[in-house]
């Protein structure tokens, strides 16, 4: 042997003698000997033993399916009919026709004839602070939810039980009270909002934040209105290596600007429109990106004729880069027509009514637009009438805006679906598929906006573990009752959903209350 231990050695006659002459005088060099042959020994044992406990673990089978194909950003349609899924710790080990592949015995197997897979969804943007909505957004279909702090809506639950993949998303480059990182030390004065608005961070200490934030576990950052153009560059170059995704709503950094370098998401319809605004409106906003001067921008943008070639150039330039828009329509879909109300949908039982308050009318469905204090002593008359003013100006700006998207769309560039819940009427779950529903109203077909918030985010996000039914993906599977590329209401249509492996039954989430 070559092993020290077991060197030959010679006795003082000169012959050669094993090693266990050498070791019988020296009891640690036993202990050694005993504990490498015990190593080498048990190896094959142990491996054999992860090898049979793998192959041991619970077999879950989809089969008979069509399986959806939502890759190219929707724009391929290979679909997979009678298709065989295999399912073991949570990952799609296998995806093939029922006739290539052969279903082991003991495996469990459920029968999809006559249904339709697809990857489940994607929210992109939302709060999820309570197993209430964890609980609806499953009910929608959402396995997987891009969760940002704010408001009223108090840090994310980052461990809903049961619930969605909960990815975490950071404001970067500013001071914010409701980062993540305000909890560790060091962070929280250095965080402190101390002004009416947010204040940019020094470079230093934008690198600091955007490492420390990684390493928290944060999927995503947001670099905000009053970030510079110097430091969003930074920031856009540095968080690719290191593997987070980047979302811009730019005011003080030129929108042109963070696509050309290479922000992941524009947030916002309301928002990414300024990008269209000229030099001399853009230039103030580096010092004012949110008082007059934004004011004046983003009125500029609102108001620009649908029609107007400038429009049309900024369309082009969208969709000639790799940035997607993220347009949260669902906060503006209770101001434009054919609304209805979000509160009768089963899954709002699962969510606190409080989320309404001075937002929605939970009875109808409605906007409510708070009077400030000192006209709610006006007489009862003028008050409604004052409401209703305040009503029909939200509902103008809501219809300029969607005419302008309808331009911008026209050049198509990519979309990812977001909800931005609970804003602006815009409710945890329930809003997703709303989402999707006015991205076909927008213009987009069902399959690609099915894409959206599907397999869209594994191709811009990089997020491979997700979006798709394929070998390796997390199994996060919605077995539909009818064909969602025919109509996205189809992506309603389920009773059985697989999260990360899981089977869950949709009813059963309404019953286990919030």
């Amino acid at each position: 042997m070559n092993h020290p231990l077991f060197r030959t050695q010679k006795d003082r006659s000169g012959r050669s003698g094993a090693g266990w002459r050498w070791m019988a005088h020296d009891p640690t060099a036993w202990l050694m000997a005993a504990v490498w042959l015990l190593a080498i020994l048990s190896a094959p044992v142990a491996m054999a033993a992860r090898g049979a406990q793998a192959q041991s673990a619970p077999l879950l089978v989809l089969s008979g399916g069509t399986i959806i194909d939502v890759s190219n950003w929707g724009h391929s349609a290979n679909d997979l009919q009678d298709a065989v899924v295999f399912i073991r710790e949570g990952r799609i080990t296998a995806v093939g026709p029922r006739a290539a592949l052969t279903i082991p015995k003991g495996a469990t197997v459920i029968d999809c004839t006559g249904k339709y897979l697809v990857p489940g969804l994607v929210d992109g943007y939302a709060a999820m602070s309570s197993q209430g909505e964890a609980q609806a957004n499953l009910y929608m279909g959402v396995t997987t939810v891009v969760a940002r702090t704010g408001g009223n809506d108090g840090p994310p639950d980052l461990h809903p039980a049961p619930g969605p993949q909960v990815y975490r998303i950071a404001t970067v480059g500013t001071t914010d009270n409701d980062s993540p990182l305000r909890a560790l030390p060091g962070w929280r004065q250095t965080l402190a909002v101390t002004g009416v608005h947010p204040a940019e961070l020094t470079p230093a200490q934008t690198a600091l934040e955007l490492t420390a934030l990684q390493q928290m576990g944060v999927r995503a950052v947001l670099i905000g209105p009053a970030v510079s153009a110097a430091n969003s560059q930074w920031i856009l170059e540095h968080a690719r290596g290191l593997g987070l995704a980047t979302y811009g709503v730019f005011a003080a950094t030129p929108v042109r600007l963070g696509v050309s370098g290479g922000v992941d998401a524009l947030l916002h319809m309301g928002r990414y429109e300024i990008g269209v605004v000229p030099d001399e409106l853009q230039r103030p906003l580096a010092d004012d990106a949110y008082d007059a001067a934004s004011r004046t921008a983003y009125g500029y943008a609102e108001h620009l004729p649908p029609m107007d070639e400038h429009l049309h150039v900024y369309a082009r330039f969208l969709a000639a880069h790799r940035t997607a828009l993220m347009p949260t329509l669902s906060e503006y879909f209770l101001r434009l027509p054919d609304h209805r109300n979000l509160w009768a949908e089963p899954a709002a039982r699962l969510l606190n009514p409080h989320l309404a308050d001075g937002v929605t009318d939970r009875t109808t469905g409605e906007m409510i637009y708070p009077l400030p204090n000192w006209e709610r002593k006006l007489p009862q008359m003028t008050q409604r009438w004052l409401e209703a003013g305040l009503g029909k100006r939200a509902n103008q700006q809501a219809e300029r805006l969607w005419a302008i998207n309808q331009a911008i769309f026209e050049a198509y560039p990519h979309y990812l679906a977001g909800s931005g819940a609970a804003e602006m009427g815009a409710l945890p779950g329930i809003s997703v598929q709303v989402e999707l529903e006015m991205l076909t109203r927008l213009g987009l077909s069902p399959r690609e906006a099915l894409a959206a918030a599907t397999s869209n985010y594994a191709e811009q996000m990089h997020w491979t573990e997700l979006g798709a039914i394929e070998p390796g993906r997390r199994a996060d599977i919605l077995v539909l009752d009818a064909d969602p590329t025919t109509s996205v209401w189809n992506l309603r249509q389920f009773r059985t959903l697989v999260v990360n492996g899981m089977v869950m039954e949709r009813d059963a989430l309404l019953r286990m209350g919030r």
